[in-house]
């Protein structure tokens, strides 16, 4: 069945023939039906949004089919993230298509603001020639401020180095190790203010970074500094910046975005000491057509189950083709742990063996949601499955082990809850042959997938073939069967593969034979 997916605001012609090429039903939003957005919203798998559209809680609830929110661009201020999240709805944007537009805007208007190119421009267009009142400043050998090191604040760096600038940075996300490579000083945000000549601004709005630029730290930087921001209207006090721009301490701001979009006031806009443009640090055609066909990709993939994606509420990052499988052998394996255990869980315990440590918490999470999904159905996801986890006040815990034991990657599951505990562990063999190789405390090779039969019975001769005549008899066929045992003559498993499923009667007459301990029919269906 093919995906419907709302294009809520303007997205370009090439992305909109990527989403009808991947077999997508596409309905463009009309003006008239933008006040029933609410209504329309429910029969749609996805929408696609701009800043123009506002996906509220209310919005979020009422697409009851909703799998994704594609935001054609990078910031997700005009989405609501959180619930979101609690829903399982996946939240994707388009990271990298708009960074040389960002940066190389960020160049304009902070070479701009240095040289008076606007109000020389407006000069002469006026029919005055007044050279002496347009004397700027050079920015060789000046000291750029960079608070937030992301993918643009990086680029804007690389360019600034070439203008022969000394560059400073300010980002507590960022490994230190990335400031180190590119040979960046890595300071506190105060720090940072107080010693740049320019300070320029990538970073996102949040409650964290809401007026981060306020009276007080602007107070803190060089006299006659400029400010430049081109990432989120908010991250500056612009009542803040008008004083300080009013008072002649500061050199200049150059803004292409403001707490109000447009801006109803336009004391700080208009005022002579700045250069404003509206909002056009993406605009150009090169990003537009990116941001399209970045975000047309994006949400066919995410549609489509794939973990490659850049999304804001994944609590980890886009995994590689190998990493996939091994989420998906997690997943098998918290799904028949779960399957295995009486009653519901209250622990996930993981452990990592000869396998990345930044695999923990995706392969943790892909655990957590098998589990999950046995005793709660649909509605969790990679999205959710930690806040639903948090809900039910179910611990999860994770271990990284560096040293290896009989097989070089390892995956382990551990499910505690009233009715026991059930262990189990998985890897892969060649690059996608996913297989349990422990089972409850059994050196035990099988397959997790279809229909299993899991027996723990005595160590006596004739079980099998008992099991085989039971199972015959009732026109069940086994595809294939693996045993084990702890030592000759007392507990065993056997776990059959079964092409069809035998009725609850064959089922209870396999459990009133005196060598069974426990029947358990677990279908993990195909991989």
């Amino acid at each position: 069945m093919a995906h419907r997916i709302l294009i809520a605001d303007p997205l370009a012609d090439a992305g909109l023939e990527i989403l009808r090429a991947g077999g997508a039903e596409l309905h463009q939003l009309a003006a008239a039906e933008r006040p029933r957005l609410a209504e329309l919203i429910g029969d749609y798998d996805a929408i696609v949004v701009r800043s123009a559209t506002q996906v509220d809680a209310d919005l979020l609830i009422a697409g009851d089919k909703l799998k994704v929110v594609a935001r054609a661009g990078i910031g997700v201020d005009n989405v609501d993230v959180a619930t979101a999240t609690e829903r399982g709805i996946l939240v994707v944007n388009a990271p990298t298509a708009n960074l040389i537009s960002a940066t190389e805007h960020t160049f304009g208007l902070l070479l701009a603001l240095a040289r008076n190119i606007p109000a020389a421009n407006a000069s002469v267009r006026a029919g005055e020639w007044e050279r002496k009142r347009f004397q700027g400043h050079e920015l060789q050998g000046k000291t750029l401020g960079i608070v937030g090191l992301g993918r643009i604040g990086q680029a804007v760096a690389v360019r600034a180095r070439a203008f022969e600038m000394r560059v400073l940075a300010h980002d507590p996300y960022l490994d230190a190790a990335v400031g180190r490579r590119l040979d960046i000083e890595m300071l506190p945000i105060d720090e940072l203010l107080a010693r740049a000549d320019a300070v320029t601004l990538h970073l996102p709005l949040s409650d964290g970074t809401r007026n981060l630029i306020d009276a007080t730290r602007l107070a803190l930087m060089k006299p006659g500094a400029l400010l430049v921001n081109c990432a989120r209207g908010g991250v500056v006090d612009d009542a803040a910046l008008l004083e300080a721009l009013e008072e002649g301490r500061l050199g200049g701001a150059a803004l292409d975005v403001f707490a109000q979009e447009p801006p109803a006031d336009l004391a700080l806009a208009a005022h002579p000491r700045v250069v404003a443009t509206p909002h056009i640090g993406a605009q150009t055609r090169e990003a537009q057509e990116r941001v399209a066909t970045e975000t047309a990709r994006m949400l066919l993939a995410a549609l489509d189950g794939s973990l490659e994606v850049t999304a804001v509420n994944l609590p980890f990052g886009a995994t590689s083709a190998e990493e996939n499988r091994f989420l998906r052998l997690a997943e098998r394996l918290g799904r028949l742990a779960a399957e295995m255990l009486e009653g519901g869980f209250r622990r996930l315990e993981v452990g990592l063996w000869g396998l990345a440590e930044e695999q923990g918490v995706p392969l943790t999470v892909a655990a957590l949601m098998g589990a999950l999904e046995t005793h709660l159905g649909g509605g969790v996801n990679y999205v959710n499955a930690e806040a639903v986890a948090a809900t039910r006040g179910i611990e999860v815990v994770r271990a990284i082990h560096h040293g290896r034991g009989d097989y070089s990657r390892l995956v382990g599951i551990k499910l505690a809850g009233e009715g026991g505990t059930v262990e189990l562990a998985g890897t892969l063999f060649g690059e996608s042959d996913a297989r349990v190789v422990r089972f409850e405390g059994y050196r035990l090779e099988f397959r997790p997938e279809g229909r299993l039969l899991v027996l723990q019975n005595l160590d006596q001769p004739g079980v099998v073939g008992k099991l085989g005549s039971i199972l015959g008899e009732a026109g069940v066929n086994i595809a294939d069967i693996h045993l084990a045992r702890e030592s000759q003559g007392e507990a065993a498993v056997a776990v059959l593969r079964l092409d069809n499923a035998p009725a609850p009667a064959v089922l209870e007459t396999l459990r009133q034979l005196d060598e069974v301990i426990r029947v358990r029919l677990v279908d993990l269906g195909v991989t």
